[in-house]
Order: structure tokens, then sequence, then C-alpha cells
């Protein structure tokens, strides 16, 4: 069905928006030539969305041949999007402009206020220090989306397999958080956004399918399948710390020890414990992310000893949850993102892909995390940015 001018219109600057995006300032002559517009048709096409406020002239090209053209590129105060990455410890708020780069962040610590603060205070409050970072208003922004543990029921509103997260499980949280923000406001689950960020920005650009390990306060996989998360009907694909697997107890009634096998075998609080029974000394103190991760990191440099026992009994527990992974999805791509694998670097992937492929028939690659500095929250970032650049650059209107 042929488009009507309008519609060609609205395709057209869209396409020419997301180009600038991309590829930064261009010229009107580089547009035509990267959109296949004739020279007058960009001229037209940048004039209308000059007028609209959504590009800007910026500078020309100095320094080549001919004369200078002038160049063009997205207004970065055309919309704002805001993202929240929710822990037990603290919430991380982030403000980012229409381009994507973040102008105001604010975290908000939150052990012992759990009880003595409303988790919807906690939200405005974190979100206020964003805004107010940014130098905008809460009425600026388009869209909010929170990223926390577990996930929301979309039949009952209410959080599942984040147990750990008090304040958040009551079932009127959601329209209680509706009324008190000016914005549409979406939740995901932590670790989807963390695949959301690796797949436009990281190690899974141009992957359609491909499953992200996570490993760090909790051990969790996002699936990304045809492009599009998979969440599962109650929200709980991925949540795979729950799987029983070779070489722990059966955990039973997992919700309520809000763990499974796997992480028993293979999450973040087993690595000092394998330390320890491998005769490592100096094990740091802190909390045992972070212990773990200084744990996985420093046996990657030494490989000897028992540092190099532990990267390989931990290659092999976590190979062995993947195993089931792999098998049953098949995937183009595995992802080892969290600071409890990343630490490891190649050396641990490359130890975990060799004992995969003798645990399982799939041999999908395995890549190390691209997005090392808080990727939930920059996940939730390009979530709620993508939503808002399909209202604001919307012409068509």
């Amino acid at each position: 069905m042929a488009g009507t001018p309008s519609t060609l219109r609205a395709m057209n600057d869209r396409a020419a928006l997301d180009l600038l995006l991309e590829h930064g300032p261009l010229s009107r002559t580089r547009i035509g030539k990267l959109t296949g517009l004739s020279k007058p048709t960009a001229s037209q096409l940048l004039a209308r969305l000059e007028a609209a406020g959504l590009v800007l002239a910026t500078g020309t090209t100095e320094g080549r041949p001919g004369p200078n053209a002038q160049l063009y590129e997205v207004n970065p105060a055309a919309g704002h999007a805001a993202g929240l990455d929710v822990t037990p410890e603290r919430i991380l708020a982030a403000v980012a402009d229409i381009t994507g780069r973040t102008v105001g962040s604010y975290e908000l610590p939150t052990p012992g206020r759990r009880t003595a603060t409303p988790v919807v205070q906690q939200v405005t409050d974190a979100l206020d220090g964003a805004v107010k970072a940014a130098g905008l208003a809460r009425a600026d922004l388009h869209r909010l989306v929170i990223g926390t543990p577990g996930a929301f029921d979309p039949g009952t509103g209410r959080l599942r397999y984040a147990s750990h997260l008090p304040g958040w499980h009551t079932p009127t949280l959601l329209d209680e958080l509706a009324a008190a923000l000016p914005m549409p406001v979406e939740y995901e689950n932590d670790v989807n956004l963390v695949a959301v960020a690796e797949q436009r920005l990281g190690a899974a650009r141009g992957h359609e399918d491909f499953v992200l390990l996570w490993n760090e306060g909790g051990l969790g996989a996002a699936l990304v399948l045809g492009g599009r998360l998979h969440r599962g009907w109650t929200g709980g694909a991925g949540e795979v710390g729950f799987l029983p697997v070779p070489g722990t107890p059966l955990v039973r009634q997992v919700t309520k020890a809000n763990s499974g096998g796997y992480q028993e075998l293979a999450g973040s609080q087993a690595i000092p414990e394998l330390a320890r029974e491998l005769g490592i000394e100096d094990i740091p103190e802190g909390p045992y992310a972070e212990v773990a991760a200084a744990l996985v990191g420093q046996a990657a440099q030494s490989q000897e000893g028992p540092h190099q026992r532990l990267l390989e009994t931990y290659a092999t527990r976590l190979a062995t949850g993947l195993a089931s992974l792999v098998s049953v999805l098949d995937p183009e791509l595995v992802v080892l993102s969290g600071a409890s694998l990343t630490s490891g670097g190649e050396v641990l992937r490359a130890l975990v892909q060799s004992e995969l492929e003798e645990l399982a028939a799939a041999r999908p690659k395995l890549v190390v995390g691209a997005v090392p500095e808080h990727p939930v929250l920059r996940g939730a970032l390009e979530s709620a940015l993508a939503a808002t650049r399909d209202e604001v650059f919307d012409t068509s209107r």
C-alpha cells in the first residue's frame, strides 16, 4: 500500500533523526546520501526538523576540500527520560537527554530506611535528586523506567522473585507510584535491563538471539529471542538462581528460601567459601559480591596454584547451569555480565566456554559484557529513551 505524503515525510524525518543519533553531526549532503533523498528534499527535511525544534545547526565541515557545509545534530533538549536502578542498599537514578547523554544522576542510600521511609517517597526522592542535578523539573521527563530484582507479575501487579527487597511487595504500590509521578512509568527486571544495554551499546549489538548471564548480588539471566526480551507468563523468565543443578542438594520452597541450586553452586556468595576451601589466604572483608569479584579478579591475574583451581572450579559450576539454558534455547550468543563474571575477563570466559562445550550439544559463542558502568541503570535509560524517541520524533501528528 502506497504511503501518503505525510506518512512518507514522517518516515524520512525519523530515518534522518536516527542517522544523526548514530553518526553525530551530519551535513545536508551526507544525510541525502545516507537516506537516498535528493538535495532539495533533504533541505526541506532539515528545515522542517529545525522548525520543530528537533535538530540544531552546529558548526561546519571545516578542513575539507570545497566550501564549508553546515552540520546538523539532534537537539539534546528535545526530550528527557529517566531510569532507576533499585537494590536493597540504594536507589541509583539518572536523567538522559534525547541523544542518550546522562545529564544528571543521584544515589539515595536505603539501608535502614525500608521501614522508616515509604517506597514511593524513596523513588521520588531519588528521582528528584537526579532531576535537580540535571537542572530540570519532573514535568520535563517524558518517561521513567525502574529496574528492580525480580519482576512485577502482570496479572497481579505485585513484585515476585525478590523477597530481599522489603517494602516493594504491597499490592497497591504501582498505583501509588502512578499517582505520585507525572510521567509514564515502566518496570523491568534488572538483568533484563542489562541485556537491553548490551544489545544496544555493548557485546550483543547485532544479535537477536542471546542469553545474558548475570552474577553479582544475585545470579540471574535474561533471554532475548528474535530481538525481543522473553519475560515469561509471570515475568520470571531468567530467574535461573532457582534452577536445580547437580552439585548441590535440592532446595525446596525456593521462593521462601530466596535461593536455589544454581545460586548455591555458582552465585557470588559461594566464591569466598570456595576460596577458603582451596586454601586461598588474605580473603578481603566486605559485602560478598564485592569480595567475590575481587577474588575472581585476583585469580584471573595469578592463574597459579589455588587461584587456578578456583577459576577452574568456578567455570565448571557456571557451565553446569548454562548447559541447561543453552540446551533448551540454543542461543547464538551468551554474554557474561556482573562483577563476579566480568572480573575474570577473557581468562574465565575461555574456561567457561571450554567446559560448556563438553556439557552441552549447543555451541554458542561466549563473550564478556561490554557495558561495565552501572549496566542496569544504562539499560533503564536506553529503554526509556526508545519510547521517548518514538513519541518525540513522531512528526506525523
